[in-house]
């Protein structure tokens, strides 16, 4: 059995909560726009593997100059073999939102779970297979709720999925109604 944190659009900052998670994953997969190495760097998963595709915004210009040379070494796809099947991760911006869900599943017929970033809205599409995972921003750019990740436990036999979205630190708490 497989632990795999799948996150993207951290965009320079990753949120602390999503870092412990990873922790305690045996691979770390990161959807792209990562901002800057410190964000690879930050993700410790137990085996020290981390996959990572490069977002419209992992640009040069966006980037530290120290951190240029890793930038250069980012693919714009990850096909990752786990127990089980086959993830693909991409960052989706090179597919338009419009039915994004079934150009990618046909575009990567033979995975068993498709990962992209870019819209920074967590979704879990398994109603069909490949799934399409979008895990949501794990920074604090355009969290829609909070930074938010997920977790795929992947075996020969099963594939299970873990949602974990938090409050944004900060972020006022909402207010409980008084009852009447």
């Amino acid at each position: 059995m497989l632990r795999v944190a799948l996150l993207s659009d951290t965009h320079g900052v990753l949120d602390g909560r999503i870092a412990d998670l990873v922790a305690d994953c045996d691979l770390a997969v990161h959807g792209g726009d990562i901002g800057c190495a410190e964000v690879l760097a930050g993700l410790r998963p137990r085996s020290g593997r981390v996959a990572a595709v490069l977002g419209n915004n992992d640009v040069p210009h966006k980037w530290p100059a120290a951190d240029q040379q890793l930038l250069g070494t980012l693919p714009l796809e990850v096909a990752e073999d786990l127990p089980g099947g086959r993830l693909v991760v991409v960052h989706g911006h090179r597919t338009t939102a419009k039915d994004r869900h079934a150009k990618l599943r046909r575009r990567f017929p033979d995975a068993r779970a498709i990962v992209y970033g870019h819209s920074h809205r967590l979704v879990a599409d398994q109603d069909a297979e490949p799934w399409v995972l979008n895990p949501g921003a794990a920074g604090r750019e355009r969290t829609f709720g909070g930074p938010s990740c997920m977790v795929l436990t992947a075996s020969h036999e099963r594939w299970s999925l873990a949602v974990h979205r938090f409050v944004l630190a900060g972020a006022p708490r909402p207010r409980r109604r008084p009852d009447h």
